[in-house]
């Protein structure tokens, strides 16, 4: 037993200066050397070398190794799968976020191959966003599935909350034949069936349980989202166009969607599709927001029953009188304006804090929301 305890200190001892050594890198070959069987640190240090050597000003990784080692030979492609072998998922995206922005390895984002091997998920699909420029052909193709396949996964855990709010609020006035818990009639259950209470088990007995019905309205209501498309706003851009896409499958809704710059672009036609949607994002440039509610007030065809939700930091580009008196216009119609400074699901805001007091003060809804949070809020609205 003793010895056993001394093999399993030694094997501890032998994995914490390894782990050190990972640590501290190649610079620290003279002090502390690798130590046991587990080559895969040293694979780790050839990995971590390929990617970070760059902050001395090599163009390739650590391909040459002192003691004896030949290169290593390491590729891009090589490099992609290896650290998904050896290293855990978390440390994975962070090995791919560095590479795309800050040593600029855009070759993950030109070879095919590569970018099959890239984990599909929201940091992706911002930097697939962000250089899509860069894409041609079998790649861009490629980076089309990625959009795809991370806009399809989006939708699927913002759908149910959103139709949730738009669909119907408890009608607590009607009863419903259809037993679902959400619509639980907690008190009108306990109140009807007082009358059946056990004295001697000291309990009710539920003869009938209650559910409440669903308030159903299908008197359209416009919405017009226009989207600041700079590359601030990113995050937001990929949240309305998804929100665009659930919206657009809704009864109650006739939804619009422009993006905007200097320039604006209706993409109503594209709606259904956020792939479309979001591949004519064109990042950056200057930002003329009161160019973009211009074109949407053109949009208005029932006032009352229009909502203009525009999604922007307010850092206005085109003159900010401009700005306030076609918003002034929007609302003196009786159409709604909501300003959304971030719609995302962190909801945190960076805006120009003196427009939007202003906007405020004529009447506009001015706020950072989750996209659960402007379903809730147009829900209440169309209801």
């Amino acid at each position: 037993m003793e010895e056993d305890k001394n093999i399993n200190e030694n094997e501890l001892q032998i994995s914490g200066l390894n782990k050190w050594r990972l640590i501290l890198g190649e610079y620290a070959a003279e002090q502390i050397s690798y130590s046991g069987n587990d080559i895969s640190y040293l694979e780790m240090e050839q990995l971590l070398d390929f990617l970070y050597s760059k902050e001395y000003g090599k163009e390739e990784g650590v391909m040459e190794r002192s003691g004896g080692n030949e290169g290593s030979n390491i590729t891009v492609p090589k490099w992609i799968t290896k650290i998904r072998e050896l290293f855990p998922k978390q440390t994975v995206e962070i090995l791919e976020k560095h590479a795309l922005e800050k040593y600029e390895m855009t070759e993950l984002l030109t070879d095919k191959e590569v970018l099959k091997k890239l984990e599909p998920n929201r940091e992706l699909l911002k930097t697939i966003l962000s250089m899509k420029h860069l894409m041609k052909g079998e790649v861009l193709e490629t980076a089309k599935q990625i959009v795809r396949k991370v806009a399809e996964e989006l939708t699927k855990k913002m759908e149910q909350g959103i139709k949730r709010s738009l669909l119907g609020r408890v009608d607590k006035n009607s009863i419903s034949n259809i037993k679902s818990a959400r619509n639980f009639d907690f008190k009108r259950t306990i109140r009807n069936n007082l009358k059946h209470y056990d004295t001697t088990k000291g309990r009710i007995v539920l003869e009938r349980v209650y559910f409440n019905d669903r308030v159903k309205k299908y008197n359209q209501w416009r919405v017009i989202l226009a989207v600041d498309e700079s590359g601030s706003m990113l995050e937001s851009v990929i949240h309305s166009a998804i929100m665009a896409g659930i919206f657009s499958k809704l009864p109650m809704l006739d939804t619009k969607l422009v993006i905007f710059d200097t320039q604006v672009v209706d993409l109503s036609g594209y709606i259904s599709d956020p792939v479309e949607t979001l591949m004519s994002i064109q990042l950056g440039g200057g930002t003329n927001i009161a160019k973009a509610l211009t074109y949407c007030e053109g949009l208005i065809e029932n006032p009352h029953r229009t909502m203009v939700v525009l999604v922007t930091d307010l850092f206005e580009g085109g003159g900010y009188q401009n700005l306030y008196a076609v918003s002034r216009s929007i609302i003196e119609s009786k159409a709604k304006l909501i300003v959304l400074t971030a719609l995302d699901v962190n909801a945190d805001p960076n805006y120009d804090k003196n427009a939007g007091a202003r906007l405020v003060s004529m009447g506009a809804h001015v706020a950072a929301m989750t996209p659960e949070g402007l379903a809730d809020w147009i829900g209440k609205i169309v209801q």
